[in-house]
């Protein structure tokens, strides 16, 4: 009788074996892992959207954005955002629409959320071209090489002289220094040359 008992003891997991065991815990509680996975299926958790190293660079570009680091992105801090990447004649409206977006005071978790939603079923290639568009609000299709060089080799993911060397080769400029922006997205979302029409 005695050796029942300490058999049956010895068998039942402690508080710590059963929390960090997911292969007992779901043997013994078959419900309460289905509970869990649907709730993050559900996308009420905004993290479990992204892998760590994308929520990492989303982070990182919060922190660059949030100029006045109080946690928060505001109108200051986008128009500061905007100065550094040399656009500094950025219009109150277009801030103002910007901010309207967030369903209130952006913090890293808003943030987050409102990448997820832009990011859920967006076109690659539309994406890169929006990213290519902030530097050209004339809507031209082309950018500067050499402002290009000096975005590239000044901002956030620094090119190295010879990174640079090596896109300019394989994206070359047309004779009066113009990168055709539109283009260049066009081979690296379908891997060939626009037809020119």
């Amino acid at each position: 009788m005695l050796s029942a008992a300490a058999d049956k003891k010895a068998i039942q997991p402690t508080f710590t074996e059963a929390s960090t065991s997911k292969t007992l815990s779901t043997a013994t509680r078959n419900e309460a892992p289905k509970k869990a996975k649907k709730r993050t299926e559900g996308g009420s958790n905004v993290f479990s959207m992204f892998e760590q190293p994308q929520i990492q660079e989303f982070k990182e570009a919060f922190t660059i954005m949030d100029q006045n680091r109080d946690g928060f992105i505001d109108k200051n801090d986008l128009r500061d955002t905007f100065a550094a990447l040399g656009r500094l004649n950025v219009k109150q409206e277009e801030i103002d629409e910007m901010l309207k977006e967030a369903p209130g005071p952006i913090n890293f978790t808003v943030f987050l959320t409102m990448f997820g939603e832009k990011l859920k079923g967006a076109d690659a290639e539309e994406t890169i071209l929006n990213a290519f568009k902030v530097f050209d609000p004339e809507g031209k299709g082309t950018l500067k090489k050499d402002y290009v060089s000096q975005m590239l080799t000044t901002q956030a993911d620094r090119f190295s002289p010879e990174e640079l060397g090596e896109m300019f080769t394989a994206f070359p400029p047309d004779v009066a220094g113009n990168l055709d922006y539109k283009n260049l997205v066009h081979i690296i979302t379908h891997g060939e040359e626009k037809d020119q029409e």
